[in-house]
């Protein structure tokens, strides 16, 4: 809290201490003061000051016979002193300028304000400051470039169950066919094939018939086929 209260009395001061030093004090009459003396030069003074807005104003003069009367325009033109907007007496009389327009000043003295001593004084409006050159803005970057969103993907209507192909429907229960067995009686009968034997297995080595013989015997003579018969019957006999 001590330190927000020291910060705000830091800034009044400075701001105090900028505005005294922006704001000028005139001395109105220069080395006769606020007198008749001075009267003839004081409009002609006026029109050769700038007077702003805080700026002030001193009046010097004698207090037991003049003073300093701030009145409107209409009573600045008839010398007019009875409706005073701000009368001052003590003999060193300090306005502050604190608006901006016309100021009318007159003297409580009727016959010297009729000779020329009074003061009209315009302040000028109040000038805003400059503004600070804006900062030329840095470019703003290039966006970066950003891949487009894929659309989703549109999906292929349905098919109505009109437009479905016979193959996609299921295929008919088939029921087997019944099986009638055939009589024993009437079936051929079954002979077994009977398995080869292996040469090892044989319980006599069998040699393999020679093959027949392309070629066919020469035809025999009549006297050898009675020998051959002959040989056949005794051969037979004796068996």
């Amino acid at each position: 809290m001590d330190c927000l209260r020291v910060i705000l009395f830091s800034i009044l001061l400075v701001s105090t201490i900028c505005s005294s030093a922006e704001a000028l004090n005139f001395n109105v009459g220069g080395k006769y003061g606020w007198s008749l003396y001075a009267s003839g030069n004081y409009n002609q003074w006026a029109n050769m000051m700038r007077f702003q807005v805080n700026d002030t104003l001193t009046f010097k003069y004698k207090k037991e016979t003049d003073s300093v009367v701030v009145v409107t325009k209409d009573d600045y033109e008839k010398c007019n002193a009875e409706k005073p907007i701000q009368k001052m007496d003590g003999g060193d009389s300090v306005v502050k300028l604190d608006r901006s327009g016309p100021f009318y000043f007159i003297t409580g003295n009727k016959s010297n304000c009729q000779k020329g001593q009074k003061l009209l004084i315009v302040v000028l409006a109040v000038r805003d400051k400059a503004p600070p050159t804006p900062a030329v803005p840095a470019p703003a970057p290039a966006p970066e470039n950003i891949a487009p969103v894929p659309s989703p993907a549109t999906k292929a209507p349905s098919p109505s169950p009109s437009s479905e192909s016979p193959a996609d429907s299921p295929p008919p229960a088939i029921s087997p066919a019944p099986v009638t067995p055939s009589p024993a009686a009437d079936s051929p009968g079954i002979v077994p094939t009977p398995s080869p034997l292996s040469p090892g297995n044989s319980p006599w080595n069998m040699s393999p018939a020679p093959a027949p013989s392309s070629s066919f015997a020469p035809a025999m003579s009549p006297a050898m086929l009675v020998t051959a018969v002959l040989g056949v019957i005794v051969t037979s006999y004796y068996i």
